[in-house]
Order: C-alpha cells, then sequence, then structure tokens
C-alpha cells in the first residue's frame, strides 16, 4: 500500500515533545492528523494521511441511520531507547475483519492496518506525553458512507485511523479497585447478535446500564448471559477471578462476548509466566457469588485495553448491598499481572517474539 502524505508544517509541534502540564485525560485529546482510506466499486483505494479534522459525510448515511459501523482500540509506547511501538496490532487487525464480516462490511487487508497505524504513529512520534502512565491511545474504525435509505449494506465505506494522547482510563489509575454493578435488569448481548463485534451498537445499548451503576458507585456493569446463569463481561472489559488454590479464570469466549486482546495475551503468557494456572470455563453466577463470600475467589478484575487491568474491590447490587472480594484492595496477583503487562507494553520487560511493532521512521 502507498500512502499519500499530506502533512501539516513540521512547526506544528515546534520540534519539542508533549510534556503535558497536569494530568492528561483519557481519549479527549487528538494529534495533527488522521489516516483515511475510501470504499467503493468493490476495492479500497486512495490511502492517505491527512490533518485531523471533520469529514464529508451526506445526512443520509447508512451509518447514521443503520449503524454499520465498527472499530477498534490499541496502544502505542515510547521505549527507553526513544522508538514507538505498538502493543499487538495485529491481533486488533484480525478482531477489525471479524467485526467487518459480522457488519456485511469489507474487509481491509490487515498488513494495510498495520501499516496505516504505524505511519501515523511515525508522523505522530512528537505527540507521545511525556507522563507516567500516559500511552498513544489508537483508534482504527469504518463507516458506511453510502447515502441511502432502506436496511441494507452500504456500497461504500470509509476506513480511518486517529490517535489520542491519553492518560490513565480511571483517574486514579492502578492505585483503586473498582466497583461493578451486578444486574438481573440489563444485558449486553443475546445469542446470535453482535456482541461478538466491536460495533457502536452494542456500547450505545449499554449507556443506560452505566448510568445505573454510577449512580450506585460502581465504574461499570458486570453483566450476566440473557438466562441470568453465567456471567459474561463487563462491557469495556473481559471479567476474570482468581481462586485461592492458584487458578485465573477468564469467561469463555462465546457469540456473546468480545474477545480481548488483553484477555488472550494473559492467556498466552500462561502459568510459566503468570504462575497461576490460566484457563476459560462458563462460570456460573450463583455459585460464583457462593466462591465469593466463602473466600475461596480472592481476586477479581478485568482485562481490556484502555485499562489493561482493572481490579475489583466488590460488586455492588441494585439494593444497594455491596459483596467484597477478598479484603477489598488490590491482590498480589492482579497486581503482578499489571506489571507484566505493562511492563511488556513499555519495553522495560522482554516481549514475547511479534507483539511489538516498532514504528518506522520514514516520514
Amino acid at each position: 500500500m502507498k500512502i499519500r502524505y499530506d502533512l501539516k508544517p513540521r512547526s506544528a509541534r515546534r520540534g519539542e515533545p508533549f510534556r503535558p502540564e497536569g494530568p492528561l485525560p483519557f481519549g479527549q485529546l487528538r494529534t495533527d492528523h488522521m489516516f483515511l482510506m475510501d470504499f467503493a466499486d468493490g476495492a479500497w483505494s486512495d490511502p492517505r494521511i491527512v490533518p485531523y479534522g471533520p469529514f464529508l459525510l451526506a445526512p443520509g448515511a447508512v451509518v447514521l441511520h443503520y449503524s454499520q459501523e465498527i472499530f477498534e482500540g490499541a496502544k502505542a509506547f515510547q521505549h527507553p531507547d526513544g522508538e514507538i511501538y505498538a502493543f499487538r496490532i495485529d491481533k486488533n487487525a484480525a478482531r477489525m475483519n471479524r467485526s467487518a464480516e459480522g457488519l456485511c462490511m469489507p474487509p481491509v487487508p490487515p498488513a494495510d492496518q498495520v501499516q496505516a497505524i504505524l505511519a501515523l504513529l511515525d508522523v505522530e512520534r512528537l505527540w507521545f506525553p511525556e507522563q507516567e502512565g500516559a500511552s498513544l491511545y489508537v483508534r482504527p474504525f469504518m463507516i458506511a458512507t453510502q447515502d441511502s435509505l432502506g436496511v441494507k449494506p452500504s456500497n461504500r465505506y470509509l476506513f480511518c485511523v486517529f490517535l489520542s494522547p491519553s492518560g490513565p482510563y480511571y483517574p486514579a489509575g492502578f492505585q483503586e479497585p473498582v466497583k461493578l454493578l451486578v444486574t438481573r435488569r440489563f444485558h449486553r448481548a443475546a445469542p446470535g447478535g453482535t456482541g461478538a463485534m466491536k460495533t457502536g451498537g452494542n456500547y450505545a445499548a449499554s449507556l443506560m446500564a452505566g448510568e445505573v451503576a454510577h449512580k450506585l458507585g460502581a465504574s461499570q456493569v458486570l453483566y450476566l448471559d440473557t438466562a441470568d446463569r453465567y456471567i459474561e463481561e463487563a462491557g469495556a472489559m473481559n471479567h476474570y477471578h482468581v481462586t485461592r488454590d492458584g487458578r485465573l479464570v477468564i469467561p469463555s469466549f462465546t457469540d456473546t462476548i468480545l474477545r480481548s486482546v488483553t484477555s488472550e495475551s494473559v492467556l498466552e503468557l500462561g502459568q510459566e509466566v503468570l504462575g497461576l494456572r490460566v484457563g476459560q470455563e462458563r462460570i456460573p453466577f450463583e455459585p460464583f457469588l457462593a466462591a465469593l463470600r466463602s473466600g475461596e475467589i480472592i481476586e477479581a478484575g478485568g482485562f481490556g485495553t484502555a485499562a489493561v487491568v482493572s481490579p475489583v474491590g466488590a460488586y455492588v447490587f441494585e439494593d444497594g448491598t455491596e459483596l467484597r472480594v477478598g479484603d477489598g484492595r488490590i491482590g498480589p496477583n492482579t497486581r503482578r499481572i499489571y506489571e507484566i503487562l505493562t511492563g511488556i507494553q513499555r519495553g522495560t520487560r522482554p516481549a514475547p517474539p511479534g507483539w511489538l511493532f516498532q514504528a518506522p521512521r520514514q516520514a
């Protein structure tokens, strides 16, 4: 893929690294440029990096009326050698195409997705925020752009990648455990639907449940399956728990659970690295609660790109009661997993082969 460059003058960053004056929010800032590519007549064309800004979209665009849209989330980090490395973006590219298939959208060749991200990271490398816990958050997405009413797939699409210099997902970072709301009133996804795809409709459907969670002091919702029998995920992250006998358990991936790149990384690292027997299984809800009460479950949390590891200190119920996990603090296994993953991402710990992608200096 030959990328066309239409760049702002280098003076836009004045050749200086980005040094935020205060705590950096997650996902609110943008760098100077974005990557765009168009799909029409059965082919992708005109891959380009251009100044970040609005693009033209017809009021009748399919994405605005029928939500034909998918997206991804990844991170890139500046290592001690001064270079920028993206974490496992080939996995994101593969998941993007699984989502595309489920939404009747054209695949983007994985190699082109990776090239687009790395080229944009190269152009924007001075935007990496020199601040503890910061990253360049990478947001690829695809939208249906055909101006057409009628429920059917679009014949035109736009693929875009932009970057967000970001601090930790939660303001307190990894210092404070979060609480999860457990509810039978809301469900994230149904079998045979789009639960395993990263599409905006899934997240729009979670907003009301999220607002209820916040009113009860919880950060997110722990969703159950539609029969309220099994634990599924927490919407923005996969769930996990650690047992007293040294097992780390992640719910089995189904068509109602998004396959987290972070969860897959934990599963691949396994016992030799993490010191825990790592595996997946269907997790019945009532026995899970009983194991929490008995102390058989000693730690719990979530795995996801944004926060990496989110330790859970307690589960909140709609009647206002809470069920604490262990002593309610961050456990040693959770802390070790976080340190291993972030060490790999930030270049302070050796990475398994193929996990890191260096942004080449080209532009």
